[in-house]
C-alpha cells in the first residue's frame, strides 16, 4: 500500500466504477448481497456419516468443530455429487455443471479451454479471491487458474509432509504436515485481505489415500474396535441379487479381497482395521483444522459477515459391498458432509433434507454474495441458499449420477442413475449384468437388488426411461472416448 493512502473497499471501487460505466444518470451501487464473505472449505473421500454427531458414525470418532458447525449452523443431510470422482467432482462445484458439460471426465487431463469457474463472476463484481490446497484438475500442473487473485496449491494429489506449494507461481517446499501447512497459508491470507469482501476457497487434500494422520493423532484410535458393515461379508446373501461386476471387484485394487492376505502378496493395503482407523485418525485431524478456521472468524469479527461452507468432494466406502473406493453409485460413494455456518443468518441447528448437489454450490453461494448469474452462464445446480434463510421453495424430487469407466481403475463400468427420495435405479453401461434398483426405505444398505422382481417391474420402467429422457435432454448421452493415460491398475487376485 503507498505510504498515506486509505485502503478502500475494492467492492465499492468496482460498484462505482460499473455505475459510471452505465452513464451519470443510472449511478447506483447494486444491492449488497446477505454476507459479505464466503470461506468454502473441501475436504477429499470424507464420508458424509463421519462426523461424530450423525447417526451411524463411529462412536470413538471425535469431531468437535463439525458438530459446532451442525449445532449452531445447518446440516444439509441429503447432499450428493453428480459424479463421484476427484476432478470432474471438483469441477462441478466450480462450474455448477454436470461432468457431461464440464467435460472433466477422470483425474488424468486438464480442465477444456474456455471453461469458467464461478469464482471468476466474483471477481468481476469485486471481491477478493484466493484458492488455497488440493486443485487436482490437471493432475501435475500446480500454475494459478482464471478466478483466483492469490493461489497456493500442488501438484497432483500432493504429499501429507513437507508439501511443495506453487505460491502465485513460486515454489518452495512447506515443513509440516499438509492440512496444518495449508490451514496456516489459509489464515495467513486472510490476516491480509479481511478488510475486504472475499471468497476464499480452502481445498485439504486430506482425508485422501493413504490414509495418514498428524503425528500427534497417530495411534489415536489404535484399541478402537470396528463395526464391519453387514455387507462386507462374501457371502450368498450379500452378492445373490447383485451385479456381477460388483463381487468381482473385492478382487481388485479397491477391493477388501485385494489386501494382503499371505506373505508374498505385497499389497499396499496390508490390513482393513489399520485403513478404517487411520482413516478416523485423519478426519479427526481436518476436524481439529477446521475449527482453526472457525476459532479465527470468532476471534477476528469475521463470523458474523461470513458464510463458511463444508462439503467432501466424494464419499467413500469403507468395506461396503466389499469396497474401499467411490466411483459407484452406492450411497456411502455418491452422499457428502455438508455444513453451513453463518451466525445471524442460519438458525442454530438446521436440519435440511432437500436433495442437494455439488453443481448447486456456485449458484448459491453467488446468491449468497448477492452477485447475479450472467446472462449466458450455464448452471445444471440450483440454489439452496433459500433454504439457509429459512424460506421454502420448490424443489427438485431426484437426483442424477453419471460416472464414465476408467482405463485407470477399470473395475467399475460407466454408470447412469437416478434416485428420488426413496428408490435409486442403476443402469450400467457396457457390461453384460444387471443393473440395479433398491428401496432404500425398506433396504438403506443397498443389499437386496430388486431388477428382476416382478412386483417392481413398472418401477423400473418409469425410473429408467426419466434417467433417459433427462440425460437425452441435456446432451448427456454422448460419451467422450479419451486416448489411455496414466498409470493402469488392472490387477485383480484369484478367488479364494
Amino acid at each position: 500500500m503507498i505510504p498515506g493512502m486509505m485502503r478502500i473497499d475494492r467492492q465499492a471501487i468496482c460498484w462505482i466504477l460499473m455505475s459510471l460505466a452505465c452513464g451519470a444518470g443510472s449511478v447506483a451501487a447494486p444491492a449488497a448481497g446477505p454476507v459479505r464473505n464466503v470461506i468454502l472449505v473441501l475436504s477429499d473421500d470424507h464420508r458424509y456419516d463421519f462426523m461424530r454427531f450423525v447417526d451411524g458414525s463411529p462412536a470413538f470418532l471425535e469431531t468437535p468443530n463439525m458438530d459446532r458447525m451442525a449445532r449452531e449452523g445447518a446440516h444439509l443431510a441429503n447432499a450428493f455429487v453428480s459424479t463421484s470422482l476427484c476432478s470432474p467432482s471438483r469441477a462441478s462445484i466450480l462450474t455448477g455443471q454436470y461432468m457431461h458439460h464440464h467435460r472433466v471426465i477422470d483425474n488424468q487431463r486438464p480442465v477444456p479451454e474456455g471453461t469458467v469457474f464461478f469464482p471468476q463472476y466474483l471477481q468481476k463484481a469485486g471481491f477478493q479471491t484466493a484458492f488455497v490446497g488440493k486443485w487436482h484438475m490437471g493432475h501435475e500442473n500446480d500454475e494459478p487458474r482464471p478466478g483466483f487473485d492469490d493461489w497456493v496449491s500442488f501438484r497432483g494429489q500432493g504429499e501429507y509432509f513437507d508439501p511443495v506449494l506453487n505460491v502465485n507461481g513460486r515454489r518452495d517446499t512447506v515443513k509440516g504436515y499438509v492440512t496444518d501447512v495449508l490451514t496456516d497459508q489459509a489464515l495467513g491470507w486472510l490476516d491480509e485481505n479481511r478488510a475486504e469482501p472475499f471468497f476464499l476457497y480452502l481445498s485439504y487434500k486430506a482425508v485422501h489415500y493413504p490414509f495418514t494422520p498428524a503425528p500427534r493423532h497417530q495411534g489415536r484410535y489404535r484399541d478402537a474396535p470396528i463395526r464391519y458393515p453387514d455387507t462386507m461379508a462374501n457371502t450368498e446373501e450379500n452378492y445373490e441379487t447383485q451385479p456381477n461386476w460388483v463381487r468381482e471387484r473385492r478382487y481388485g485394487i479397491h477391493g477388501i479381497d485385494h489386501m494382503e492376505t499371505g506373505a508374498f502378496d505385497n499389497d499396499p493395503v496390508p490390513s482393513f482395521d489399520q485403513l478404517y482407523r487411520q482413516f478416523c485418525e485423519t478426519v479427526h485431524g481436518l476436524d481439529e483444522n477446521l475449527g482453526r478456521v472457525l476459532d479465527y472468524l470468532d476471534r477476528t469479527g469475521l463470523a458474523s459477515s461470513t458464510l463458511v461452507l463444508y462439503m467432501g468432494d466424494n464419499g467413500f466406502a469403507l468395506g461396503e459391498h466389499g469396497f474401499y473406493d467411490k466411483r459407484d453409485a452406492f450411497e456411502e460413494s455418491i452422499r457428502i458432509p455438508m455444513l453451513a455456518y453463518a451466525p445471524g443468518l442460519i438458525a442454530p441447528g438446521l436440519k435440511l433434507g432437500q436433495m442437494v448437489q455439488n453443481i448447486d454450490v456456485a449458484p448459491t453461494l453467488m446468491e449468497a454474495l448477492g452477485v447475479p448469474v450472467p446472462e449466458g452462464a450455464r448452471f445444471d445446480g440450483r440454489s439452496f441458499f433459500p433454504f439457509l434463510t429459512g424460506r421454502s421453495e420448490p424443489w427438485r424430487n431426484h437426483i442424477l449420477y453419471e460416472y464414465y469407466w476408467e482405463w485407470n481403475f477399470p473395475a467399475t463400468p460407466t454408470v447412469f442413475a437416478i434416485r428420488d427420495e426413496r428408490y435409486k435405479y442403476i443402469y450400467y453401461q457396457g457390461v453384460w449384468d444387471r443393473n440395479g434398483l433398491y428401496d432404500l426405505e425398506t433396504d438403506p444398505h443397498e443389499r437386496h437388488n430388486l431388477i428382476n422382481v416382478p412386483a417392481y417391474q413398472g418401477r423400473r420402467e418409469t425410473m429408467r426411461g426419466q434417467l433417459f429422457a433427462e440425460l437425452e435432454r441435456s446432451g448427456g448421452l454422448q460419451m467422450p472416448i479419451q486416448p489411455p493415460k496414466g498409470v493402469p491398475l488392472h490387477d485383480r487376485k484369484l478367488r479364494r
